[in-house]
């Protein structure tokens, strides 16, 4: 079998599998009991500012409450949203769970929990505590913020919680009725009144929502279904695009496009691993094949993300990490198709697939589609400037990575020659101009719009600080290379700090509680950041070292070969020789 029908059958196995893996989740499931409890998700209702599917707020409170959408009760598991109906319909049951995540040692004792396996609490054991943790939440939120412990923002974090959770036992956050005196507004179903004569629409949904949780309650599913299909018809009579909106995000949801993207790009990472080791032409391609179906995946994502919520596709830090690994796989595609050195291969599976689970890590701050903030609300501004001073954050990191793996070739492998060197040098080069375009031009949107909105150009708040420090970075190694001071090695060295800056950047400032940009604020990952802040610096490290001492200098130079290009043959290998 020549190497064109083992590239062909490769590429064909590979895209099969792919297919039937994504192809997987749309099956339809059978429901335990029979209970239809994803039809019963997909209605929609009112939550925080916005109108989203039931199964949305199930997740997000879950999530907020115990860090992950799903809960074990005893060996059964138990999905977000028949979690939900259990605190609504049967919180004799729920109150029983598990559900509060507890860390923090000092709130852990106030808990009395000293059991070490036990890491939740359940809400009946809250409450035989909510005195003392009422006085230390009272106690803590007198304090200003910037003088909080840790013990008092996780006391206060539990007190949100408890408070959260109370609030979908008495159902007086969710708003589920549409009303028919005022368009566009909802109200929990005890503020409608019984429908006498079934006089409207409004108290006919209220009332179908009371019997339906009845008959969740006595596990009736041949009633609960009724009920529920008759609740969906009922919605759509009137809001029909909500009610379909509703059903198309709660099966965005089910799906987990994201999680799904990033076992992909997991595997691309494997498979190029494999292809340095051997089969280099027939794994190549099958990769770079696989790499381009991730990336239409990860776009349908965001595209699904733009529809549903009706803005750009960056909005908060949660939307920022889907869209810089997005950002970073787009030009991995061009740089592999260019130069086909498995480079691009590599960088993209490592950013989508750290990205994305970083994404993850963000997701327990709630809603990731919220309302949003005033300053905000302008959708020309989110699709100019934050999109592309996002980009510029993707091409920054794009070439940092690239050249951790410049270095790492030259110290640890004999697979970097002159040519690879010479070759990943370019990249690096290529990709800096395009992040300098990119952060200069979205620092200055960011400029005109903060005059539009705060009546100033520049006002050296810290996210503004940190998208100039980008952009003076970026220019200062395009001049180092410019101006001779650095070649192939220094100019890897130098775009691995730009790790450093930008991520700086992108979540450090956010840690500090200052400045204007207050919707960005969070209160975590401090030491994950200082974690990755120390390996770039110990790359660098290794990056410093003199070149004598690199294992691919232990053999002539330019006779290596980039990774995943044939051995010259024939003609090829004479002509390489003479080069030599």
């Amino acid at each position: 079998m020549n190497h064109r029908t083992s590239n062909k059958l490769a590429i064909g196995l590979t895209l099969a599998l792919t297919a039937v893996y994504l192809a997987g989740p749309l099956a339809v499931h059978s429901r335990p009991e029979g209970l239809d409890t994803d039809a019963f998700g997909e209605l929609p209702a009112l939550f925080s500012g916005r109108c989203k599917p039931i199964d949305s707020i199930a997740r997000n409170s879950l999530m907020s409450i115990s860090g992950r959408q799903s809960l074990m009760r005893d060996t059964e598991s138990l999905d977000a949203v028949t979690w939900l109906l259990d605190v609504i319909a049967r919180p004799d049951v729920a109150d029983h769970d598990g559900v509060f995540r507890v860390d923090h040692p000092g709130v852990r004792g106030l808990l009395g929990l000293t059991d070490p396996t036990v890491k939740r609490a359940s809400y009946n054991l809250l409450m035989q505590k909510a005195s003392e943790l009422q006085a230390q939440a009272v106690l803590a939120d007198q304090t200003p913020q910037d003088q909080r412990d840790a013990y008092q923002g996780k006391v206060l974090q539990l007190s949100n919680q408890l408070a959260l959770y109370q609030s979908l036992r008495g159902m007086d956050a969710i708003r589920l009725v549409p009303t028919d005196s005022v368009p566009g507004e909802w109200a929990p179903i005890h503020f409608v009144s019984q429908a006498g004569g079934g006089s409207t629409r409004s108290a006919r949904i209220a009332d179908g929502y009371r019997q339906l949780f009845v008959a969740y309650r006595d596990r009736d599913a041949s009633r609960f279904n009724s009920l529920t299909h008759s609740l969906r018809d009922m919605m759509r009579l009137d809001h029909r695009a909500l009610t379909d909106r509703a059903r198309l995000e709660a099966a965005f949801n089910r799906y987990g496009v994201f999680f799904r993207a990033s076992v992909l790009y997991l595997v691309i990472g494997l498979m190029t691993m494999v292809c340095w080791l051997r089969w280099q032409r027939v794994l190549h391609g099958a990769a770079f094949a696989l790499l381009v179906v991730v990336l239409g995946v990860h776009t349908l994502g965001l595209g699904m993300r733009v529809y549903l919520s009706g803005r750009p596709p960056v909005t908060n830090l949660y939307s920022s990490a889907l869209f810089i690994g997005w950002g970073v796989a787009v030009l991995c595609v061009i740089l592999e198709y260019l130069h086909r050195n498995t480079m691009g291969l590599v960088v993209a599976a490592a950013a989508g697939f750290t990205t994305l689970l970083i994404a993850q890590g963000l997701s327990g701050n709630g809603d990731s589609m919220a309302v949003l903030q005033a300053v905000l609300d302008t959708n020309f501004w989110l699709a100019t400037h934050v999109v592309v001073i996002t980009l510029g954050y993707s091409a920054t990191y794009l070439a940092g990575l690239l050249g951790v793996a410049y270095i790492f070739r030259g110290v640890f492998t004999r697979s970097l020659g002159e040519a690879d060197s010479k070759q990943l040098a370019q990249m690096i080069y290529g990709v800096i101009c395009f992040a300098t375009l990119f952060s200069f031009v979205g620092t200055i949107l960011g400029g005109i719009w903060a005059d539009q909105s705060w009546g100033r150009f520049w006002g050296w708040d810290p996210k503004e600080n940190g998208a100039l420090v980008i952009v003076l970075w970026n220019a200062l190694v395009l001049h180092a290379r410019w101006g001779g001071l650095v070649r192939h090695r220094g100019i890897a060295v130098l775009a691995v700090f730009g790790n450093v800056v930008t991520s700086w950047s992108w979540f450090g400032v956010n840690m500090l509680g200052r400045g204007l940009h207050s919707y960005g604020f969070i209160d975590s990952a401090a030491w994950w950041l200082a974690i990755f802040v120390v390996s770039q610096l110990l790359v660098i490290g290794i990056g410093g070292v003199p070149e004598r001492l690199w294992r691919s200098r232990s053999k002539p130079v330019g006779s290596h070969r980039p990774i995943g290009t044939p051995a010259p043959t024939g003609q090829g290998k004479i002509a390489a020789l003479n080069a030599e």
